[in-house]
């Protein structure tokens, strides 16, 4: 029996060696060299060097002068993110929505688009469509009683288009932007 334990035992040794020290150091030391903002979590900082946020989470803005992200159903906690978990039929999710986009409808602006009123899978997504961020501008422009042109081109001049997918518009980066009229410096 001793003569097949320690083979086993000695396989499963090397192996959680390898798999479970080797290869995460080798890993992260090559994310780190190749992509050091990313690897670091896309930390975006203001002039002091203070950390203001992640470019990949969402987080709350509170009042009328700022850019909304899409909707959390986990209050944009991370340990708590996922999606509401309600189906399209629930009446419950129905009435949010309804209720969500009188909110925000502005006067004379159509309909609320759906990424207002609706969750991301994650309940984390940072981005919006430039047209969902588009969709406020009237409401910022008379909170902060600054022309609907300006926000109009802070918006174009922070539209990102991935590699796979639509354009979009970091809320995060956008409200900073908002707030000092000069892009965030990237983390290293």
């Amino acid at each position: 029996m001793l003569k097949q334990l320690r083979p086993a035992i000695s396989v499963l040794a090397f192996m959680t060696l390898v798999t479970g020290v080797v290869y995460p150091l080798t890993v992260t030391g090559v994310a780190q060299l190749a992509f050091p903002a990313q690897a670091g979590g896309s930390l975006l900082r203001n002039q002091q060097g203070d950390v203001l946020g992640s470019a990949l989470l969402a987080q709350p803005f509170e009042g009328a002068q700022w850019f909304q992200p899409r909707l959390s159903a986990g209050d944009y906690a991370t340990v708590a993110s996922g999606a509401s978990n309600l189906a399209p039929s629930n009446p419950a999710l129905a009435t949010r929505i309804a209720e969500d986009a009188q909110r925000l409808q502005g006067e004379g602006q159509g309909a609320v688009p759906m990424q207002l009123v609706t969750t991301s899978g994650s309940g984390l997504d940072p981005h919006l469509s430039p047209e969902a961020a588009g969709y406020q501008v009237a409401r910022i422009a008379a909170a902060r009683g600054i022309p609907a042109s300006s926000l109009q081109r802070l918006i174009e001049a922070h539209v990102q288009s991935p590699l796979v997918g639509p354009p979009v518009v970091n809320v995060l980066a956008l409200n900073l932007a908002l707030a000092d009229n000069s892009p965030p410096e990237k983390a290293e």
